[in-house]
């Protein structure tokens, strides 16, 4: 067993803020855009979940490729099958990092174009910021939806 299995997975305090804003939206929520030039809440919600699809290939072939995005409309339109596809991740992302040693976590590296080659472990670290950058998104919707936020998420997110 890795640190990363032994300290981070479940991605605790990261992906369960993931279901927490999924129990807190409607299909309704989803839908909701903000002015300008910006994709809608569901969109947004797709968005991590593509994110998170690079992230887990990027483990497989250690070499982080931004052009994937899924072809499921229903991604941006409904928390359930926002929700089932988190969970397929997650538990993808949790088996991929199993199967490392330390060893590898810290000396194996990723390529993720122009010269940056993050360890696997850094490369971890770095999708977790990509989610708490998308709860900070996902706060502006959820303050424009007047959609309160529970303490944890507060302390958490702000």
């Amino acid at each position: 067993m890795n640190s990363l299995i032994e300290t981070e997975f479940p991605l605790r305090e990261a992906q369960n803020l993931r279901y927490y804003l999924m129990d807190i939206l409607t299909d309704n929520d989803l839908a909701y855009k903000l002015p300008g030039d910006n994709p809608t809440l569901g969109e947004l919600c797709r968005e991590i979940g593509e994110i998170e699809y690079r992230y887990i290939q990027s483990f497989k072939t250690f070499s982080y490729d931004r052009t994937y995005h899924t072809d499921k409309p229903e991604l941006a339109t409904s928390v359930v099958h926002l929700k089932a596809w988190y969970t397929a991740l997650d538990e993808e992302f949790e088996v991929i990092i199993s199967a490392f040693s330390e060893e590898t976590l810290h000396n194996k590296q990723i390529d993720r174009g122009h010269g940056f080659t993050p360890s696997l472990y850094v490369q971890f670290h770095i999708y977790r910021e990509a989610l708490l950058m998308f709860y900070a998104k996902a706060s502006v919707y959820l303050k424009a939806l007047q959609k309160p936020v529970s303490l944890e998420w507060q302390i958490a997110i702000g």
